[in-house]
């Protein structure tokens, strides 16, 4: 099949491995499907990109994970150096004991330090002195990661679920839909696709770009439907669904934009295996529907919607 076709490689760092079994290289949230191992975790792991990339939930879970135990923790140390080398620490239970320490540790790690509380010997306030460091050290950190989580731009693109190939004017198209979901404003918008599919006669992966009727456009307000032509340039050209599926194809989605909030440039990435690609049907219109203050609205959740030719 390969033999007739204009080939326009593509070189996205993947290589050109066939592995024989199906593969993606791109997961639908657009993050490569690839593990990089450097014989220690340690040297292989970056921290401040987990944290930046962690969702918010997960983040302030983890942050309010990491309070709770290293409050906990000092509160059992001063509970193991005595709760006699306290002043103002009533006569109370263990329990009641150890929670007042848990509080003044959260105190003294925030460096809010009511008083009520306070150490009565050079141990205790040694290990109060070190608490402190830790807290000021920690939420500088914090302050700094949550910066970062804030000012990061993105692109929040809204992708159609499936892919479809169905007619389109007197020939066949590859089209996905996209939007964007959030209110702020893309501008400059171009989009790449690459189709990554075993190559049969040399038992090699190929990478072929894949020309689109528009390629960018200058704004997004509503949805943008991205076709590739499927002519005789194509190099879909005769490729049938049962096709794509036995050579493992991936089409992988390439968008670049300009955040207009910040004036920076955005990438968004995806792909669509050979089970995502709906033959024989069509994206329905989204409906926009007039408000009374004369702007119009239209619902993300339809850009999903396909109907079968």
């Amino acid at each position: 099949m390969f033999n007739n076709k204009k080939r326009n490689e593509t070189e996205l760092g993947f290589g050109s491995k066939n592995y024989n079994q199906s593969v993606r290289f791109l997961n639908k949230d657009g993050s490569v499907n690839i593990k990089r191992s450097a014989g220690n975790f340690f040297q292989s792991f970056d921290t401040f990109h987990w944290l930046v990339n962690l969702k918010w939930t997960h983040f302030l879970a983890l942050v309010l994970v990491t309070y709770v135990v290293a409050n906990t923790l000092f509160a059992v140390i001063y509970f193991c150096i005595g709760v006699d080398k306290f002043g103002g620490l009533p006569n109370l239970c263990s329990f009641d004991n150890f929670m007042n320490l848990f509080f003044f540790s959260a105190q003294t790690l925030t460096t809010v330090g009511y008083g009520h509380i306070y150490p009565m010997h050079s141990m205790v306030s040694s290990i109060a002195a070190i608490e402190s460091m830790v807290g000021l050290m920690g939420f500088a950190i914090i302050t700094g990661i949550l910066y970062g989580r804030f000012s990061k731009p993105n692109a929040y693109l809204q992708y159609s679920n499936n892919a479809v190939i169905a007619p389109y004017q007197d020939i066949t198209g590859f089209m996905f839909r996209i939007a964007n979901k959030k209110q702020n404003e893309l501008i400059e918008i171009d989009c790449k696709i690459t189709i990554a599919i075993n190559n049969p006669e040399n038992k090699r992966r190929d990478f072929l770009g894949l020309e689109l009727e528009r390629d960018k456009i200058n704004f997004l307000p509503f949805s943008w439907t991205i076709v590739h032509p499927i002519n005789e340039n194509s190099p879909m050209y005769g490729f049938t669904e049962q096709y794509l599926i036995d050579n493992d194809a991936e089409f992988i989605i390439s968008i670049r934009a300009i955040n207009e909030t910040f004036f920076q440039t955005v990438y968004s990435r995806t792909s669509y295996k050979s089970p995502e690609i709906v033959w024989q049907a069509k994206f329905l219109p989204l409906n926009q529907v007039r408000q009374k203050n004369g702007s119009i609205s239209i619902n993300l959740n339809e850009i999903h919607a396909l109907q079968k030719i």
